[in-house]
């Protein structure tokens, strides 16, 4: 039905029954646009999302679905799907986003997209940082307010910075504030600033750090620690670029770029009534949700590669080379502490390997081999047999059937005390599973799982 659809629209189409014939025409010849089946014979269409995207023709990708699912869509969204369709649909609700997507690859191939030139120490050239590195990019463009959100140590000031140093601003100050580390007593004073003799020991006047971030890039690190008290006052700052410094008696304007960064749920927050929910919607104008290390692994060995470097420049030793082990055992660490965890990891490798030229996984911090081999035996641990189990050739099939049959069990076994323990939370069990989002939502389909209401 979409070939004959697309042959009305003089289009030309191709079709594939598989994802491996799909992924071989993709690789092989230029697409403008590919409509992705969820549920395929050898796989699940969202797993290979982001592959498709990066084929050499970069074509857009509207994802189609007969079991609509709405972790499913955003999963596809945030993977840089241009659309979600749910089965079955009208031609006119296929037609549309088809032409859509096609008159955005024609502006787009006529408009010289700008490119990140200063990548600010950024690392990665992975599926997840290559759409993080596309936010900052178009970030870069605007001078919109920026939230940027992620869990500790995903590089969330990295990625501030890079903001700034590709924007029209690069010149200008970047000014960088800890809401957490602001004393709840100060905090006035330090934004805003104050005037002589306005409190007690104001014995001089002093700019706050919106006034020296004019004309620059005002970062507000961990936005939601930022007293509820005063989110009201930022509020009017952010929509006036106007501010009354402490014990002054007219107002003075900044014109500053915002960026805010989290690693909380301002979303909860709201709901909690510990955030405002009118600031929250001024500070998202564009949203930059930074991927976990584990969710980008491939990056490793080219961010080890960049740190090792640099930490031996600092140390002033010749640049250390590591074995393929390590790399294995770097791996299948969790990374709960992400890239920041594995510069400390690396600085402490270095300096346990003293003036041995090539590091092993011997020289990682014994926390984290003693988790991995944890997790490997954990792995690879055999069922006791049951002495109580019949067995004769009518009871017996093949090794293979045997073998498949039991991981079946497992798994299903797994994934529903997963959802159990959970309660549906799928970035939680993600995390927990070291699953990527579409491969949990896979095996959760193969199996027949569901997520509890």
């Amino acid at each position: 039905m979409l070939t004959r659809l697309v042959a009305r629209m003089d289009h030309e189409a191709q079709t594939a029954f598989n994802l491996a014939d799909g992924m071989a025409m993709a690789d092989s010849q230029p697409f403008d646009v590919v409509f992705l089946d969820v549920r395929l014979p050898d796989g699940n269409g969202l797993d290979v999302l982001s592959e498709i995207r990066r084929s050499p023709s970069n074509p857009e990708v509207i994802i189609m679905t007969g079991q609509g699912d709405p972790d499913g869509a955003e999963l596809a969204i945030k993977n840089g799907a241009w659309d979600y369709i749910e089965k079955p649909a009208s031609i006119d609700k296929m037609r549309l986003p088809l032409i859509r997507a096609l008159e955005f690859r024609s502006e787009r191939a006529t408009t010289k997209v700008p490119r990140m030139l200063k990548s600010g120490g950024i690392v990665g050239s992975s599926p997840p940082m290559q759409a993080s590195l596309n936010v900052l990019a178009q970030a870069a463009s605007s001078d919109a307010n920026v939230l940027i959100t992620g869990e500790t140590g995903t590089g969330k000031e990295l990625f501030a910075r890079g903001i700034h140093l590709n924007s029209s601003r690069a010149e200008k100050s970047f000014v960088v504030v800890d809401c957490a580390a602001l004393p709840e007593t100060l905090v006035e004073s330090l934004l805003f600033g104050h005037e002589k003799g306005s409190f007690t020991g104001a014995d001089k006047r002093q700019r706050g750090l919106i006034e020296q971030a004019n004309g620059g890039t005002l970062f507000l690190d961990e936005i939601g620690e930022l007293p509820l008290s005063m989110q009201r006052s930022f509020l009017r700052v952010i929509q006036e670029r106007r501010f009354r410094p402490v014990g002054a008696d007219h107002e003075k304007q900044s014109d500053f770029r915002l960026i805010c960064a989290t690693n909380r749920d301002l979303e909860a927050m709201i709901q909690e009534g510990r955030f405002r929910e009118d600031l929250f919607f001024r500070l998202r104008a564009f949203l930059l949700e930074l991927p976990p290390l584990r969710e980008h692994l491939e990056d490793l060995p080219e961010l080890v590669s960049h740190h090792l470097a640099k930490l031996c420049e600092r140390y002033d030793i010749k640049v250390k080379t590591w074995s393929p082990d390590l790399l294995d055992t770097l791996s299948a660490h969790h990374w709960p502490g992400n890239v920041r965890e594995l510069l400390n990891v690396l600085d402490r490798s270095i300096a346990a390997a003293g003036q041995e030229p090539i590091l092993f996984p011997y020289h990682l911090p014994t926390y984290l081999r003693v988790q991995v081999a944890r997790a490997s035996v954990g792995k690879n641990a055999r069922p006791e047999p049951n002495a109580d189990a019949p067995l004769g050739p009518r009871t017996l099939g093949t090794l293979k059937m045997a073998r498949e049959s039991a991981l079946d069990k497992a798994e299903k076994s797994y994934l529903e005390e997963l959802m159990h323990n959970t309660g549906g939370d799928i970035k939680l069990a993600c995390r927990i599973s070291d699953l990527s989002r579409g491969r949990l939502y896979a095996v959760m389909k193969k199996h027949g799982v569901r997520r509890p209401k």
